[in-house]
Order: structure tokens, then C-alpha cells, then sequence
């Protein structure tokens, strides 16, 4: 605890007096405006402990008493009086806009600050990173200034209020609810703070107001700068003027356009505006795959000749433009495979460092995305500068989400100002970065005049980019006359978008800002979308929503966020003992909305969920084909790349056979251009019995800005030899000889010294997201399928035979069910199953077999699709070939228990461990899935640290499994993974050694 000087009293304060937070018409008082300059280097940081206090409402006077707080920092993460709430669409209050509760949790941050002593006559600005949602400052008791606008620093100039070489109180006030939350309503966690860097940093008093630079990729340079002063009456000196240098080229102050702007009456006493111009010869363009960039420094001098300010930026030379219904980066015809990205970590909330940016980016990259939205507001500024390093294409998108109260908000003159704000600042910070090549207008607040009045200062500011938002095309994706020129439509079914591109109607290109909604295990059809858009001119993809699993690490003893205190206590998606991903409701609130936080391609830790590795897959830049039958087969290698030649890879293949084997051989990457395809030379093959599938592993040939050498990139696989059609599970000689049959029970179940459980009909599993939200469960739970009733109908032994017919009973009719036990002469059991689904039955999680181990297996070794989990409608990133694992790795921590950890393809697999194996044969490729708990275990509990794992293994062998879809948001699965009604058969053998 900590005892400041005495506080000021607040009813005198001018700006508690103006009420901000209920004001929307103010957007700021006191604040700088934004621009393009970074003073982030040489500034002095302000992070670390302030004093602290947490005041029911803005009006209430600070007490005596002072905690201390780590800023930046969210205080829902370590007060108790104000913990983390999550809502998607749903205010956390009942009050209509512009209003807020008059319980308005308010934090007052305040240390000391001594500013160097060689500062003195030097203008003193302090920046405050970002505040959620209202800021309020004072220095020495005396008001700076306010602002709104929770993502976006804010800048004060306290020259006068700060002594050099003394020290001054700087107090921070953020009020957490305010008539800007209703326009910050982002399916987030809500969090009161002081989320990004504090600082303090000098000027000159004459300085660089603004940089704007286009570099377009024929070499033409332009760099424009606005000078002002603060000396006196804030009028120029004469004689200033400006220079510049890129990568050791110099640059001049263009005097032509001095002249001009003289001609025309254009010059300011108190607004200096210069221009700097050149074309570079032969320049290296800006791509993400190719994200060249030139070091640019634009000085400021004064008459006599000496630098009274700086500027330092990192530029990339390209073009963006949309022509017809193509979106064209330098030229070309991109795809957009974009996710959707919070600023998020589960102990710091929305507080993300430089190296936490960097991980979300590499890993990105690694995964083969090639571009971000920014949802829903502006990202810190180091995002950008790494994407601008890395390369991914940014759709930078405003801090407008008005979802609860969209439409009366959208034409709302009291938040005009709000808007053109929110969108010009986002626009002035960020418009010299190569990697921004869409500005996006915010998202789900419906479309209104406020929209259009921002999307036309931003024409009219910034020409060269294209402007998206999606409220603007919701209702016409053909329309001319709105304020987005791209298409931008959320969980749209893949087939009303080629409807769309093939109907003669298209006037802009459509690239999905949402799609596959990455909730729990889901993103199904993911590679068949895909497909659809390389197969329709018009489609250039979209953004996944989203990047992360929102959870917050809890302790479970009190139900507290672990904080920073909880650093390393997780590992690979999983909380260590004593701790669990929290998401909505976890925290005591009433209102929230669940689980639906917890729906991003990475878990909390930023571990690579399943579909990461099929997205990986999809985007490639390497395909492999045959072409050819017979010995004039040939393979081809493709490049898929927009821009890039394959020289920055390398690779080798790898065969994978049935009857067991795996190696592998060098590869040569024939020399293949960008959008060219070439034919590889065919290695040998050892071709034994059944099928061989031949992969070429694609790795990183040197170290990569994103990835060093060898790292793997995708893995392209075809099938070289196909298994014989109609292989049986057993051969003729199998069933020759007196052996005595399998041993069952007088219900018909087997029993075997290594099955804790005997097999039988299973038609249900632990539902996922999409099966809850999509209606699904609740269907199945209706008609049964989670608890049958087993009637056993007959039971026949006939030599090594038993045959078994019994039926489950559900509330949509008997589903007739048939087990042929026949044991075989090596010792195994041949297990023959038909199931009769009625036609009521039209949609189930499964059909096939499910049973248990006794204890002591711990690893399974599989031939099938692999290593990750796999399903019938996401199982494109799972190549074919003989694989193992810990049986405990083979489960999938999604946040909410549900169906997971499966593998697809699967022919053969087998159980290890304390001394025994346990081996089953399948027909042909099945859904096979292999972990510690029953479905109902799943299903039962709402966070992992409440399962208990069973000592043995529940095995389900499926002769078919419902797809995954995105059903939580957006298309289900498409028909053809449905499990339909009628007949299905199945066999497999049994094994024990």
C-alpha cells in the first residue's frame, strides 16, 4: 500500500465536470492529433507499478489508501471488486445509447515523473497507449486532457506542466463504461485499464507534425511533410525546410511544389507543408511473400541548416487497386487467406509485448496465412511493423462495433463524430505501412450516414487504398453505390458465393472479413471451400475467425485470474493442476455469453490447434499431381505462389506403405516461376502388397525472417499405388480349423480378458460447439442417442460363429443391429457389424463401435491419417502413413469438453503397453478415435480440470461419422459428411498378444 500526496478535490475538475463519459459528441479535449511519426524510440517509458485505485464511479473522490498496479494492465485481471465479463452481442447493461451505469467502475493511476533536465525548452508530450474506455489526465492536480477511443493512443502536450529536472504527478483516470462502450461492443472480454504503453518523449519545438509516404511499385516515391512549432504564437520560422534519405539515396525538398503552393495561395504562417519525390531504379517490391523494405529518414531543418527533428520508416514499394471484381496487389490476382485477430493474452488480457507479436505473427506465417484483420479495432503498432516485416497483407479496421443497438447507432448524429474519428486517427497512424492494403470502416453496426461520412474523409485523405465494411454489402454484395468497394459478407454459404461470382451480377471482388468459425473442434469443410474459391474467378478468399481461444488462466480455488503470476503454468493448450481456461460465466457473472469466447485456431498459449495444420495444407505453396496412367505416370510439381519462384525451399520424399514401411529419398525442386508448375523427376518405388502413398515434405532451404532452416512448410502427398479393391480383413485360410468361438454373454456381448467393456452400437458422441449451436445435440439428446435402451434379440452359436442381432431403442424408432463374432484360427476375432438406422434417424453424430480397455495401454500405433486429429470434413492437413503416439497426446484440450482427438483414414492401429498389444484390421478407411474418457465423461463437464481419466481406453471405431461443419457460426457441414438412414456395414479384426 501507498500514501500519495494529498489528492485534489474532483468536484472542482473541469473534466469530471463535463461528463465525457456521457457525452458521445466529445471525442477528445486537450488530445494531439494523430499522425504517422513514432516516437516510440527515445521516449522515456512510464510502464511499470503506479499507484492505484479502484473508485465505484467517476465521481467518487480517490480515498487515502493506494494499492499498486503494473501498467500497462487491465485491473479486471487482479481487482477483485471488478472481475473479466464476457458478452458477444449483449451490452453488460440495460441502459440505452448514449448511456451508461451509475455504477462505473473507475481506475485512478498515478506515480511520480521527473522529466530529464536537458529537456527544458523542448515540447514534452505524454502518450498514453490505450485506456478502456474514457481517459482522463492531470499533472499536478491540473487537467491535460481526455479521450475516447479504447485502441488508439492518445497524445498531450504538458510542456507546461512539467518541470524539467523536478518531478510531477501524473494521475491517470479511466472510466470503464461510457457512451463509447456502445460503440466498443466487440465479442471480447470487457477489461478497465490502461492496455498499451505509457510514455514520455521531447520535441524540438519546431517538429515534424505528419509523414505521409506513397511508394508504388514502379519506383515512384512521394513524402509529404506538415511542420509546426510550438514557440510563441505558433508561428513558423522562416527558412526551415526538409531533406531525406532512403538506403543511401537523398532526397530533396521538391521546390516545384513549393512554387505551386505558392502560386495558389497555399502557404501557412502557422502550417508548413513540404514534398519530397524520386523514382528508385530498379526497386524491389513489397509483397507478403516477398516483404522488401527500404529504410526511409525524413529530417527537419532549421534556417541554418541545422536537424530540429526526425522521422525514421520502414517503407514498401507496392500497389494496391481494385479492378472489376479482382482485388490486385502489384498487378496480380491474390488469395487472401486471413484470420480475424484480437490484441489478447490469458494473463495480461488485451496487453500483448513485442515478443508476444511477434509469436502470433511467426506462427501465422508458419501456418500459411497471409493476412490479418485486425478485428475490431486498430492493433498495437508493432503488429504493423511486423507484418510490414514478415509480410502479411492487414485489413486495418476501425474501433466501431455498435452490435447490440447497430442500427440506431449507424445514423445516430450524436456519434457522427465518433466515427469520422475513430476511422481518421486509425488512418492517420497507420497509412505508411506497406503491409495495410484495405481500411476497413469497423464491424456489425449496421449501415448508416455515419459510415458514409467516414468512409468519405478517408477517400478523400487516402486514394490508394480500397475500403471494406461489411454492413455497407450485407443487404447487396453486386451494389455500386455504398461505401465499401469489396464484398466483405460474414459465414456465408461457399455455395451462395459461387452463385454470386457465376451470375453475371459481380461487381467487386468478395472476400469473406468472416468465415470457418474456428469454435471448439470445428472448421469443417474448410479444404472444400477453399476449392471452390481457386475454382471461381471472382472469390479471393477470406479471414477465419479467429486467431485465438480467448482464455483466461483461473485459479480454481478462488476463482481468480492467475495473472502475471502464471507464467509457464501451461503447456501445449493445457493449464497446469490447480488452474483452467476460463471463459464466460467462470468469473460469477450472471450475464454472459459461455463459451463462445473460446473460438480462435490457436489455444490461450498460442498452441496450433488441428485445423491449423489443415489451413497449412490448403495454402501450400507447393501441390504435387499425377498425371499419366500406368508407367507413363508423372508427377507435377505446382507453385501456388503469387509472386515467389520455389528456390527458398528444399525437400525430399517419403513413401509410406500398408504392409509397413517408411523411408524416404532426396528431392530436387525443379526451378518453377511463380503460378507455373513443372514435372519433378519420379524416384523409385519398392511396391510391395496394397497401397503406397508418397509424400514430398517441403522444408525452408536457409533461415527465414519467420522460420530457420528445415522448418517444415507443407507436406503435398499423392497416392502412387491404390490398395487391391475388395481386400478382405481376413484371407480364406483364416477360418479353416476347430477353434472354439469368441466367449460372450447371455446378452450376446463379448467378453475378452483385455476389454473392460465389450464393443457395441454407438450413434452419439460428446457434442461439439457446432453440434450445440447448431441444434444438433439438442435433437439427438431428444431422441435418445446419448442413453439407448439395448434389447437383445437373438443370440446364435454355430462353431467358431456368434451371431448377435439386438436393436436400440431411441425416441425416433429401433435402430436393428447385428454382430457376427467369428474366431479365427491365429488367434484373432473377426467382428462383423450391420446396423438398420430408420428413416426418423436422419442425422447422427455417428454409426459404429465403441469399447474399452482394461487398463496399462499408453501408446497407440496407427496407419491412417496423421499424426493430429482428423474427421471426415477437416482431414486434408493429415497425410496418410503409419504413425504413433501417447495415448494422453492424442486427445484434443479444446476449452469445453466435446468430441475430439480423432483420426481419419484409419486402417489399422494397435494398443501397447504394460506388456500387452491390442490389434485391429479394418474393412477400409475409418474414423477411429482412441482416449481416456466415454462420450458422456466429455459431456458432462464444462472444463478439463473436472474430467477424470479412466485407467483404460475407449476405442471407437466408426463406420461413419458426421462432419464438423461451423454450425456455432455459420454453414453446417455440407450434405455429403452427413450420417444418413438406411443400412450400414462394418467389419474388423481383434487381436491380443
Amino acid at each position: 500500500m501507498n500514501t500519495p500526496s494529498s489528492p485534489w478535490p474532483r468536484a472542482a475538475d473541469p473534466l469530471i465536470a463535463l461528463r465525457p463519459w456521457a457525452a458521445p459528441e466529445v471525442t477528445s479535449w486537450g488530445r494531439l492529433p494523430m499522425s504517422a511519426v513514432d516516437r516510440r524510440a527515445g521516449a522515456r517509458s512510464l510502464d511499470g507499478r503506479w499507484r492505484f485505485q479502484l473508485l465505484p464511479s467517476p465521481g467518487d473522490e480517490p480515498g487515502p489508501t493506494w494499492a499498486w498496479a503494473e501498467l500497462p494492465g487491465s485491473w479486471a485481471l487482479h481487482a477483485a471488486e471488478d472481475p473479466p465479463q464476457y458478452t458477444n452481442v449483449r451490452m453488460p447493461w440495460p441502459e440505452f445509447p448514449p448511456h451508461s451505469p451509475a455504477a462505473n467502475p473507475t481506475g485512478v493511476y498515478e506515480r511520480q515523473v521527473e522529466a530529464p533536465a536537458d529537456w527544458a525548452g523542448r515540447r514534452i508530450v505524454l502518450q498514453v497507449g490505450a485506456a478502456e474506455s474514457v481517459l482522463l489526465v492531470h499533472v499536478d492536480g491540473r487537467p491535460v486532457g481526455m479521450s475516447k477511443d479504447s485502441h488508439l493512443a492518445a497524445e498531450f502536450d504538458v510542456t507546461d506542466l512539467v518541470r524539467p529536472g523536478a518531478p510531477s504527478t501524473v494521475r491517470l483516470t479511466v472510466v470503464k463504461w461510457s457512451d463509447a462502450s456502445h460503440i466498443e461492443d466487440q465479442d471480447q472480454w470487457w477489461l478497465g485499464g490502461v492496455t498499451r504503453s505509457v510514455l514520455l518523449y521531447a520535441t524540438d519545438p519546431l517538429h515534424l507534425a505528419d509523414v505521409t509516404v506513397r511508394a508504388r511499385r514502379d519506383g515512384a516515391l512521394r513524402v509529404d511533410c506538415r511542420v509546426r512549432t510550438t514557440e510563441g504564437t505558433g508561428a513558423l520560422p522562416a527558412g526551415w525546410y526538409v531533406s531525406g534519405e532512403l538506403d543511401g539515396l537523398a532526397l530533396a525538398q521538391d521546390t516545384a511544389f513549393d512554387r505551386v503552393n505558392a502560386e495558389d495561395e497555399r502557404v501557412s504562417d502557422f502550417l508548413g507543408e513540404a514534398r519530397m519525390e524520386t523514382v528508385v531504379p530498379e526497386v524491389r517490391t513489397w509483397s507478403a511473400e516477398t516483404p522488401e523494405l527500404y529504410d526511409l529518414t525524413v529530417r527537419l531543418h532549421r534556417a541554418d541548416g541545422t536537424v530540429a527533428d526526425t522521422s525514421h520508416h520502414r517503407i514498401g514499394f507496392r500497389d494496391v487497386e481494385v479492378r472489376g471484381r479482382d482485388l490486385l496487389v502489384n498487378g496480380e490476382r491474390v488469395y487472401i487467406r486471413g484470420v480475424n485477430r484480437h490484441d489478447f493474452h490469458p494473463l495480461t488480457g488485451r496487453t500483448v509485448s513485442y515478443d508476444d507479436l511477434r509469436a502470433d505473427l511467426v506462427t501465422l506465417k508458419r501456418f500459411g496465412f497471409n493476412a490479418i484483420r485486425t478485428s475490431h479495432y486498430p492493433s498495437d503498432p508493432a503488429l504493423y511493423d511486423l507484418a510490414d516485416e514478415l509480410g502479411f497483407y492487414v485489413v486495418d479496421e476501425a474501433d466501431i462495433e455498435s452490435h447490440d443497438h447497430a442500427h440506431e447507432i449507424a445514423d445516430d448524429p450524436r456519434y457522427l463524430n465518433a466515427f469520422v474519428d475513430r476511422v481518421s486517427r486509425m488512418v492517420l497512424r497507420d497509412k505508411n505501412h506497406p503491409s495495410v492494403i484495405i481500411w476497413s470502416l469497423g464491424n456489425e453496426s449496421d449501415y448508416g450516414a455515419n459510415h458514409d461520412a467516414a468512409a468519405g474523409w478517408l477517400r478523400r485523405h487516402d486514394p490508394t487504398r480500397p475500403v471494406q465494411y461489411e454492413g455497407a454489402a450485407k443487404l447487396d454484395w453486386g451494389a455500386t453505390d455504398d461505401a465499401s468497394d469489396i464484398a466483405c459478407p460474414m459465414y456465408a454459404p461457399i455455395e451462395d458465393c459461387v452463385a454470386h461470382a457465376l451470375s453475371g451480377k459481380q461487381t467487386r471482388p468478395l472476400i469473406q472479413c468472416e468465415y470457418s468459425h474456428a469454435m471448439g473442434n470445428s472448421n469443417g469443410t474448410l479444404a472444400d471451400t477453399w476449392a471452390a474459391i481457386e475454382a471461381t474467378p471472382g472469390l479471393q478468399g477470406g479471414f477465419i475467425w479467429e486467431f485465438w481461444d480467448h482464455g483466461i488462466l483461473q485459479r480454481v480455488n478462488d476463482g481468480r485470474p492467475a495473472g502475471r503470476g502464471g507464467a509457464g503454468l501451461y503447456d501445449n493448450g493445457v493449464a497446469a493442476p490447480g488452474l483452467r481456461w476460463a471463459y464466460g460465466g467462470d468469473f460469477g457473472e450472471t450475464l454472459h455469453d459461455g463459451a463462445f469466447i473460446a473460438d480462435g485456431v490457436v489455444f490461450p498459449d498460442r498452441t496450433p490447434k488441428p485445423v491449423m495444420y489443415e489451413h497449412r495444407e490448403i495454402a501450400a505453396p507447393v501441390r504435387l499431381s499425377v498425371e499419366g496412367e500406368g508407367t507413363w505416370r508423372v508427377l507435377r510439381v505446382h507453385n501456388k505462389q503469387h509472386f515467389r519462384d520455389l528456390s527458398w525451399l528444399a525437400a525430399e520424399w517419403e513413401f509410406a506403405a500398408a504392409d509397413g514401411g517408411t523411408w524416404t529419398v532426396p528431392a530436387q525442386l525443379p526451378d518453377v516461376p511463380a503460378g507455373g508448375s513443372a514435372v519433378i523427376d519420379r524416384p523409385e518405388v519398392r511396391h510391395g502388397a496394397g497401397e503406397i502413398w508418397l509424400t514430398l515434405r517441403v522444408t525452408t532451404a536457409a533461415d527465414e525472417p519467420w522460420a530457420p532452416r528445415g522448418t517444415e512448410v507443407c507436406f503435398p502427398q499423392v497416392r502412387w499405388y491404390e490398395a487391391d479393391e475388395g481386400e478382405p480383413v481376413v484371407g480364406a485360410d483364416d477360418t479353416q480349423g476347430h477353434v472354439p468361438p469368441p466367449r460372450t454373454d447371455d446378452e450376446g456381448l463379448l467378453r475378452h480378458p483385455l476389454l473392460a467393456a465389450p464393443p457395441t452400437l454407438s450413434l452419439w458422441r460428446a457434442p461439439t460447439d457446432n453440434d450445440v449451436l447448431g441444434g444438433m445435440a439438442e435433437r439427438w439428446r431428444a431422441w435418445g442417442l446419448d442413453r439407448p435402451t439395448r434389447e437383445t434379440v437373438s443370440v446364435e452359436r454355430e462353431g467358431p460363429v456368434v451371431r448377435v442381432r439386438s436393436r436400440l431403442l431411441t425416441g425416433a424408432g429401433a435402430v436393428e443391429h447385428e454382430q457376427t463374432f467369428t474366431a479365427l484360427v491365429d488367434g484373432r476375432i473377426l467382428v462383423e457389424e450391420t446396423a438398420v438406422l430408420p428413416e426418423e434417424l436422419t442425422d447422427v453424430a455417428r454409426v459404429g463401435t465403441v469399447l474399452e480397455t482394461t487398463g496399462g495401454f499408453d501408446r497407440l500405433a496407427w496407419y491412417g491419417q496423421g499424426p493430429w486429429e482428423s474427421y471426415p470434413d477437416r482431414a486434408v492437413g493429415a497425410p496418410v502413413g503409419h504413425h504413433s503416439a501417447a495415448v494422453d497426446d492424442l486427445f484434443t484440450p479444446y476449452l469445453r469438453p466435446q468430441e475430439s482427438g480423432g483420426r481419419h483414414g484409419v486402417r489399422h492401429f494397435t494398443l501397447s503397453g504394460a506388456g500387452h498389444e491390442l490389434s485391429v484390421r479394418l474393412d477400409g478407411p475409418r474414423q477411429v478415435s482412441v482416449n481416456r474418457y466415454r462420450a458422456q465423461d466429455l459431456a458432462a463437464v464444462a472444463h478439463h480440470d473436472e474430467l477424470v481419466p479412466r485407467p483404460g481406453c475407449v476405442v471407437h471405431i466408426d463406420a461413419a461419422h458426421r462432419g464438423l461443419g461451423t454450425a456455432s457460426c455459420g454453414p453446417d457441414t455440407s450434405p455429403s459428411y452427413l450420417v444418413p438412414p438406411g443400412v450400414h456395414r462394418w467389419s474388423w479384426t481383434l487381436r491380443a498378444l
